[in-house]
């Protein structure tokens, strides 16, 4: 299979291509020229199989000839052994139609990790079948960060640097990127905000000749093999609930717009998905473009749930892309307007988009609110973001026969100082992560200017030694 760039300029390239180059050269993100579908039959044998094979079902489409089935498998079972839940993403049942669907189970408590932990072992086989070393570079507005160094720490073939908003992660977050001591990983905290930081991330891609140099790789969600590996979790939450023979709705706490774009893919693979909610804090940019067609920027305010404190998403574009027919030059006039002037319109306007998703946001307020009631209702604890999902399922979805299912994005203990302000407990980190809040601390604060970083990065990766060398 070929992918192809949502700004057209771009040639279009194979898996194994798009996985090591993630964002195109025109700027734009890259998609498959056409979507594998899954019949029935096909989606119905998934039922009860372990998450790795799953992974392979819903993958090996995508990747073409890039991998062998048993490669693939081998991958998928070495990733999802990091895991401390032997289902790796289980249900949790909150309600008689409501599941909160536990992404967190991976080695930094995150969603992210599912892709993360067989993104890195994808790479490193492409990189060692090659000959070639990668430095990957990535912003974090939270969990990527530490999911992207977990997953590469150690790395033979791939240095790992990661951008974070500086004071505006939790310690957790913080401390998950900054405490690795091997010599391939580092954590730049920006004097800025997560868009800043995405904003040099894609400075960095787009400045050709410093790509090609340090041998950029992105591990960001427009990593088109971040995408298709959250897929995998859609299929099997959904025929966990019944599909192919009912459908299931989902509601996701969205930030760069990857993990409901994977929904979105999961739909166009034939799974029998009703709604698609996206559930946002009260950095609501989304909501208010699926209410009035607009895209439009007006500042980010820092939240309980930092990973959603977002105003540019990424992934939005390919959304738009698919929707609006494919039409590149669209795509390139309204990422141009957004540059420029902070704004775009949806060709289709509202209309278009209340085909697809419906969406919420909900305020500080409404976290803590619901928070304490899940705790007193059912006894579950949550987090900020998944508080945010639990928000939009009451807003968005009409009671009835159809399963719910919220995507439980984070682990509590991520956020262990707001959740014992709601609630009055502590949530305790999983053992293996005890000596977290005390190792040493190693970071590099950098003013939001590309120059500054691109000097760092190529003092300190490995790909510039080796150009020195």
């Amino acid at each position: 299979m070929n992918y192809i760039s949502t700004r057209g300029l771009a040639p279009s390239l194979g898996f194994e291509d798009v996985l090591l180059a993630g964002l195109a050269r025109d700027g734009g993100l890259y998609v498959p020229e056409t979507w594998p579908r899954l019949e029935k039959q096909a989606i119905a044998s998934l039922a009860g199989r372990p998450f790795a094979e799953v992974a392979v079902e819903v993958i090996q489409p995508f990747a073409g000839g890039a991998f062998s089935r048993e490669e693939l498998l081998a991958m998928a079972r070495d990733a999802y052994a990091t895991f401390g839940h032997p289902a790796a993403t289980p249900l949790v049942q909150l309600n008689s139609n409501l599941w909160v669907l536990e992404l967190f189970h991976g080695p930094t408590l995150a969603f992210k990790d599912v892709a993360m932990q067989l993104l890195a072992r994808l790479m490193d086989h492409v990189l060692k079948r090659r000959g070639r070393r990668a430095t990957i570079v990535g912003a974090t507005s939270g969990d990527t960060g530490g999911a992207a160094i977990e997953a590469f720490r150690g790395s033979k073939a791939v240095d790992v640097v990661i951008l974070y908003p500086a004071g505006r992660v939790s310690d957790v977050q913080r401390r998950m990127m900054t405490t690795p001591r091997e010599r391939n990983v580092h954590a730049i905290a920006i004097d800025g905000t997560f868009d800043d930081c995405q904003a040099l991330v894609k400075g960095m891609f787009n400045d050709h000749a410093f790509r090609d140099r340090m041998q950029l790789a992105g591990v960001n969600s427009i990593n088109w093999a971040r995408i298709v590996a959250q897929v995998t979790y859609y299929f099997v939450a959904a025929v966990a609930l019944g599909a192919p023979h009912r459908p299931v709705s989902f509601v996701v706490p969205t930030g760069n717009f990857g993990d409901i774009f994977a929904g979105y893919v999961a739909r166009q693979m034939g799974l029998p998905i009703e709604r698609l909610v996206i559930a946002s804090n009260v950095n609501d940019i989304l909501p208010r473009t699926v209410a009035t067609g607009v895209y439009e920027k007006r500042g980010v305010t820092a939240t309980t749930s930092p990973s959603m404190d977002i105003e540019v998403s990424s992934n939005f574009e390919r959304y738009l892309f698919e929707a609006q027919g494919r039409d590149s030059a669209l795509i390139r006039g309204q990422m141009a307007a957004l540059a420029q002037s902070g704004r775009f319109e949806v060709k289709g306007g509202p209309e278009l988009l209340a085909r697809d998703f419906s969406a919420a946001s909900a305020s500080e307020e409404d976290v803590a609110e619901i928070i304490r009631r899940t705790r007193q209702v059912s006894g579950y604890m949550t987090e900020p973001h998944t508080a945010c999902g639990l928000v939009a399922a009451e807003r968005c979805l009409k009671p009835g026969s159809t399963p719910q299912v919220v995507l439980s994005t984070a682990h509590p203990a991520k956020f262990p100082d707001t959740i014992e302000r709601i609630l009055g407990e502590r949530p305790q980190l999983p053992p293996r992560l005890a000596s977290l809040m005390t190792d040493e601390e190693r970071t590099t604060l950098l003013p939001n200017d590309l120059r500054a970083v691109e000097s760092f990065i190529e003092q300190h990766a490995g790909a510039a030694a080796e150009q020195l060398g």
